[in-house]
């Protein structure tokens, strides 16, 4: 897998992969550490296949998976996880990365951990279980820090990914508390847990630890200082570092928070020359740090100098590669100091986060620039950048991110930003995701330029009006008038024009001008192949299929369907909404070529990419299914093609004017009004029961779906019951496993 896979937040900085390979290496096990082999022995052999580590932070849970990790005889994989996971593209990416090397399934899957809405739980998680399930060798997984992924969404795919890993092989997971996605694993007793009473350290452990710090103590010292910090690692560690075996100096220390910070200030921090103090402080805000990235947020050139003795001192740095380049503070080392932070200097926090983001911008790290500068309440310089980002973003499948990114900013900030304005209205339209594109459409017809220069006002007009050419406002003409509008003021340097040119072309043929509109999507897709816009090369080659099918040109109608299939592939963007149409109409190609098996295959893909083919794009969604009903059609499924022309009907009801459109559905359903029954006839899954279907591959209960989904838990109960009904199946494992099989869930 390519660097660019797994998306922004792990490219290295310094052009090679040594942060990349800090995730996903297992660290060297420190000889110096008390051991816990048996403990480990006994995790091995128990055969269970998941192993959940929890514990507060400071309980050695890192050290323990990296010990085991260099004990293994099975096949090893290790995923560090951060903060910048927390979305399930970027999470299950990082977790395919990791298992490649070990399963050459999961190598060949790894480019697909991408998606958005459903398309991650529907299709991602459940093809990367499948790929581990069939690994052949034994293999340990090891997942650190996986409560910094801890989104509904993903718990909910990594859920799905724990329940596949096969008898023989384990995952490991550390985590400060336990994930609720394992309570189902728990009633198959495919899990055991390790707590903090098992990460406890013994007599033993605490003279490894207190000869560590170069202190000596007599039993009975340890004793008491095992007794006073209840065997917590960590609280042992910091007694061991000043010597501290007086039970009265330091009673009752347990990890609590205030008396934490007193301790380690007291104890750790305040032994420090005042230089190296700041430099810990300052840098604490860092999720990973290297002497150039330091020295940008401090304004000094002596941070190399500053890392050593860190490293020299054994002061909670962690490196995160061989040639220690990079390095991180102990999670709970860096908490205390950015507690410090705020405390000492709460004034300067924002200037270190900015400084920290100039120089990641700098570098290319466009997505953590944005983090920081969110961090530092900056609303000027993060609009621009979250503007700018948010295509190759949303390309990446990370739209959750950008949601989050919108969120921080909140809706004041993004309506006073005319181009984030129209970010939000596309995230949402994309997503086919309502009433907020209907929302920010409103919002982008408020806004008024007046002051701005006239070029900044004919682009963002010329923006308005694609965002209601795609949703049809006005009806055909007004959509056309749009269309040509944005055309006429996209020059062709702009990232939008190959859009632009899409939308034209779509307009023209709601006009019934078949010419022109071919013209138009041929400049649309060669423009787009030329920006590098997956979206518009796939919807306009799509278009030109469907005009050569309209004409009989079967041949030729097939080199354009095949384009857009390529565009999905080289790009990973299967699932998106705007694949449907080169889906449905590839399916009616294979049809028509007797190629049944490409076909049916064809139409799970292209059922599945429908659910965000909503009423937001009326003419798209229309057209997804009139394809896809005339491909079931041609397949003798009547019953099926029958109830793809009653969603459409639906669609008709709220976006009646449809130009020429109209005309080919009329025509479409005289023609199946007038056949007899077909050979088969199936009932298909709507499209709120294709939304609900993935969440059955996990723990969550009927009320619980429903929240996932923000609807009523009756409505979840009776869209799970006819699930059930249409598949043939009696239980949520029936469900899965049948749909899996139709092609509903995974590839």
């Amino acid at each position: 897998m390519g660097v660019s896979a797994l998306g922004d937040g792990y490219r290295d900085l310094d052009a090679d992969d040594s942060l990349i390979q800090g995730k996903l290496l297992p660290p060297a096990p420190r000889a110096d550490i008390a051991s816990r082999i048996e403990l480990i022995d006994r995790l091995r052999t128990g055969g269970s296949p998941v192993v959940a580590v929890t514990a507060p932070a400071g309980y050695g849970k890192s050290t323990l998976l990296a010990e085991w990790a260099a004990a293994e005889n099975r096949q090893v994989a290790w995923a560090a996880v951060d903060r910048f996971d927390d979305d399930p593209a970027s999470l299950l990416s990082l977790l395919a990365a990791a298992a490649g090397p070990i399963a050459p399934r999961v190598a060949r899957v790894a480019a697909e951990m991408r998606g958005v809405g459903p398309t991650m739980l529907g299709r991602s998680a459940p093809m990367l279980a499948s790929a581990l399930a069939m690994t052949e060798e034994p293999f340990v997984l090891f997942l650190d820090d996986i409560h910094l992924a801890g989104s509904p969404e993903c718990r909910d795919a990594l859920e799905v990914v724990l329940a596949a890993i096969p008898t023989g092989s384990q995952v490991v997971l550390a985590s400060r508390n336990l994930p609720d996605y394992l309570a189902r694993l728990h009633v198959g007793g495919r899990v055991t847990e390790v707590g903090p009473e098992d990460l406890r350290i013994d007599l033993h452990g605490a003279r490894i630890i207190y000869r560590t710090a170069n202190s000596d103590a007599s039993d009975e010292e340890l004793e008491r200082s095992l007794e006073r910090c209840e065997g917590w690692p960590a609280g042992l560690f910091l007694s061991a570092l000043i010597g501290d075996t007086d039970q009265t100096s330091t009673p009752g220390l347990r990890g609590d928070d205030k008396l934490l910070s007193d301790y380690l200030y007291r104890e750790c921090l305040a032994q420090l020359a005042p230089e190296l103090q700041a430099f810990l402080r300052e840098t604490s805000l860092l999720d990973d740090l290297s002497p150039a990235l330091c020295d940008a947020v401090r304004e000094t050139s002596d941070s190399q100098a500053m890392l050593r003795e860190l490293e020299r001192l054994n002061l909670f740095l962690i490196p995160l590669d061989r040639r220690r380049r990079w390095f991180r503070y102990h999670a709970l080392f860096r908490e205390f100091l950015m507690n410090e932070l705020e405390q000492t200097a709460p004034s300067i926090v924002p200037a270190l986060h900015k400084r920290a983001a100039s120089w990641l911008e700098q570098a290319g790290l466009t997505g953590p620039a944005i983090e920081h500068l969110l961090a530092a309440g900056d609303r000027v310089r993060s609009p621009s950048l979250v503007a700018e980002f948010a295509l190759p973003t949303y390309q990446r499948g990370e739209v959750s991110r950008i949601e989050r990114w919108l969120d921080e900013l909140g809706d004041a900030v993004v309506e006073s930003h005319p181009p984030v304005a129209v970010i939000a209205a596309w995230t949402a339209i994309l997503q086919g995701k309502s009433p907020a594109s209907e929302r920010w459409a409103a919002v982008l017809e408020r806004i008024r330029l007046a002051d701005a220069p006239h070029e900044e006002q004919i682009s963002f007009d010329s923006a308005r009006a694609m965002v209601r050419a795609a949703m049809g406002v006005g009806g055909s003409e007004q959509v056309l008038r749009d269309a040509r509008f944005s055309v006429e003021h996209e020059p062709a340097w702009s990232p939008w024009r190959d859009q632009a040119l899409h939308l034209h072309g779509a307009a023209l043929l709601l006009a019934g001008d078949t010419a022109r509109a071919r013209r138009a999507f041929e400049d649309a897709s060669a423009c787009a192949v030329q920006m590098g816009n997956a979206d518009s090369e796939i919807l306009s080659e799509a278009e030109l299929a469907m005009l050569d099918v309209a004409q009989g040109e079967w041949g030729t109608a097939a080199i354009h369907a095949a384009a857009a299939q390529k565009a999905i592939d080289l790009n990973h963007m299967e699932g998106y909404a705007t694949t449907g149409l080169a889906t449905a109409v590839s399916a009616r190609i294979a049809a028509h070529a007797g190629e049944r098996d490409a076909a049916h295959r064809l139409l799970a893909r292209g059922m599945r990419a429908r659910v965000q083919c909503t009423h937001v794009m009326p003419y798209l969604a229309m057209k997804v299914r009139l394809q896809l009903a005339n491909c079931y059609f041609e397949l003798g499924d009547r019953g099926a093609a029958m109830h793809l022309v009653h969603e459409i009907d639906e669609l008709l009801s709220r976006s009646p004017d449809v130009g020429a459109l109209r005309g080919e559905i009329h025509t479409f359903r005289s023609r199946i009004e007038a056949s007899g029954p077909g050979s088969v006839s199936t009932v298909p899954l709507s499209p709120a029961e294709m939304r609900i279907l993935p969440y059955l591959q996990t723990h969550l209960t009927i009320r619980e779906i429903g929240q996932r989904l923000f609807i009523s838990h009756n409505t979840a109960r009776t869209e799970i019951a006819s699930i059930y009904r249409k598949l043939g199946v009696g239980s949520r494992s029936g469900a899965v496993e049948q749909a899996l099989q139709l092609g509903l869930l995974g590839e």
